[in-house]
């Protein structure tokens, strides 16, 4: 890109239709083939407001309406949003978790962006399968995140009260088979019995 004129480069990462960005995207975008021109760059985006950082090589637009799904997406990837979460915009858990989860085949970790806490739990590869893109990001099937929800209960690292939840809205066909894909230990037996008395018949 010639020459790197604030006002054109904003104007780049306006038209560019992208509303967050990691240092690559930015690259692209702007047609720039040094990272530390990109760097130089997008320290001048940051003080002009134009752009905010979430994270090392990661960053957002300022006021793009961006969901936070969308966000727990994109600061840590691969990932889709499951367990509390979920089954809270479902309506499946009517009430509403602290944090943003998601499920990831890397190392769990939590994240905090604008005070708002992301936390990702880590499940098995065989295991990272029955999402589907809504809106502006991945979320499980409600089937998936209750039986992830389920899963990792049995696990001990979540809480999965069936009395909380809204059964209604899931769809037993689909929940049957995403069951055959799962390693069925003791516990998680043990688990699934006891689902099947709150299912509606």
């Amino acid at each position: 890109m010639e020459g790197y004129n604030l006002a054109t480069i904003t104007k780049r990462i306006y038209n560019s239709g992208f509303s967050l960005f990691t240092l690559k995207t930015l690259r692209d975008v702007l047609e720039v083939k040094k990272e530390s021109t990109t760097f130089s760059i997008v320290k001048r985006l940051i003080k002009a407001g134009v752009l905010v950082r979430i994270e090392k090589n990661k960053y957002l637009l300022r006021d793009a309406k961006v969901s936070d799904f969308a966000l727990a997406n994109f600061i840590y990837q691969p990932s889709y949003i499951s367990f509390e979460s979920a089954l809270n915009f479902y309506g499946i858990l009517s009430q509403f978790p602290h944090n943003i989860s998601s499920a990831t085949i890397k190392k769990a970790t939590e994240k905090v962006f604008q005070s708002k806490g992301f936390a990702y739990t880590h499940i098995k590869r065989d295991l990272f399968w029955g999402y589907e893109k809504k809106e502006d990001f991945i979320i499980a099937f409600p089937e998936k995140a209750l039986l992830d929800q389920l899963y990792i209960a049995t696990k001990g690292y979540k809480r999965a009260d069936l009395d909380e939840y809204d059964l209604d809205r899931i769809n037993i066909p689909r929940l049957k088979d995403y069951l055959k894909r799962y390693s069925k230990t003791r516990q998680f037996k043990i688990a699934i019995k006891t689902l099947k008395k709150y299912l509606p018949v």
